[in-house]
């Protein structure tokens, strides 16, 4: 049994990587400053599990808090999710996504160093592979970012890159993965954002229980089979179980190393929009809206390295997803 510490671990996904790793003995502490997340998410956790996660209430930019955590944590591993990450906001606030992004990277990586603990998963995005790149996407293709959120994710892997290269008892998994959706299927924990979602289930969800008249799909001019984007979406409980088994990888890893997390092909924004309508048995408001700026016509990922080196994939369909996302959203209303 390890001592797993996970940050950001009340979140969408970090709530769920936190089921995954009790349900397979691990020893769980959340640090966590709440800034996007709820306490209650705990709560929930033990329901599933049975055992309440501990938690550690600090925010990775306090870095006196975060040395005399893991000073006396004896942690072996840490799986990185916490972070600001609305793309649309890093545009219009970039420095704080700058400063709190890259500081508290540099401050959980230092902490780490002087406490002993060099094995890090760190929750990367398919947003370094930009915006040039041919689908589908591989560890391999060039990286660049589009925006303010992209890049502090491209720096940090730059950090991992850098720090394993100086000190190579180090352990460092950069996992970048596409488009997480869906629920764990208890309908406890999913994704509950603020205000309106900048994402498109959980949009989609908002329409579908009547808080939003309706869903705006920008563009249908794409050259794409529907003319909508196709992106590659991934049940969130397959994501987690991802994280579990990069964890046991960096038990045999010397260095750095990225790996995509996805199912391998696409769905556009018009199938997904029709399997939610089945998910929720009717027919949703859309409106053909304007392209967006920045959008490609096409992200899905390339999975081999995930298949040979983590012995994982992605096993849910979009309907499951969207079922799933249905649940906890008519359960949490």
């Amino acid at each position: 049994m390890a001592h797993i510490i996970v940050t950001g671990g009340a979140g969408f996904i970090g709530s769920h990587t936190v089921v995954e790793l009790q349900q397979a003995g691990e020893t769980v502490t959340v640090l966590d400053n709440f800034c996007n997340s709820n306490p209650e998410v705990l709560g929930r956790i033990a329901e599933i599990t049975g055992t309440k996660p501990a938690l550690a209430e600090i925010d990775l930019c306090d870095r006196e808090k975060v040395f005399a955590f893991f000073a006396d944590a004896k942690a072996d591993a840490v799986i990185h999710f916490a972070g600001l990450k609305a793309v649309g906001e890093s545009c219009k606030i970039p420095l704080r996504y700058y400063s709190n992004n890259l500081t508290g990277t540099l401050n959980l990586l230092e902490a780490m160093a002087a406490a002993g603990c060099k094995k890090l998963v760190f929750s990367s995005s398919a947003t370094v592979y930009g915006d040039r790149n041919p689908v589908p996407f591989t560890e391999g293709m060039p990286t660049a970012a589009t925006n303010p959120y992209g890049w502090t994710k491209l720096m940090i892997e730059q950090m991992l890159m850098d720090t394993a290269a100086a000190d190579p008892s180090w352990s460092l998994v950069a996992l970048r993965y596409f488009n997480p959706i869906g629920a764990h299927p208890s309908g406890l924990i999913g994704e509950s954002p603020n205000g309106i979602p900048n994402n498109l289930v959980p949009y989609i969800a908002k329409v579908a229980i009547g808080e939003l008249d309706h869903l705006n799909v920008f563009g249908d001019d794409y050259d794409t089979p529907d003319g909508t984007c196709i992106r590659d979406y991934i049940h969130v409980v397959d994501l987690a179980k991802g994280h579990l088994c990069a964890l046991r990888y960096a038990d045999t890893l010397a260095g750095f190393k990225e790996v995509n997390l996805g199912t391998g092909h696409g769905s556009s924004v018009m199938e997904v929009l029709h399997a939610y309508e089945k998910a929720c048995g009717r027919e949703l408001p859309y409106v053909i809206a304007p392209r967006r700026d920045g959008d490609i016509p096409r992200m899905y990922a390339q999975t081999d390295r995930a298949k040979e080196l983590l012995h994982w994939e992605a096993e849910s369909d979009l309907l499951t997803m969207c079922r799933d996302s249905w649940n906890f959203t008519k359960k949490n209303v």
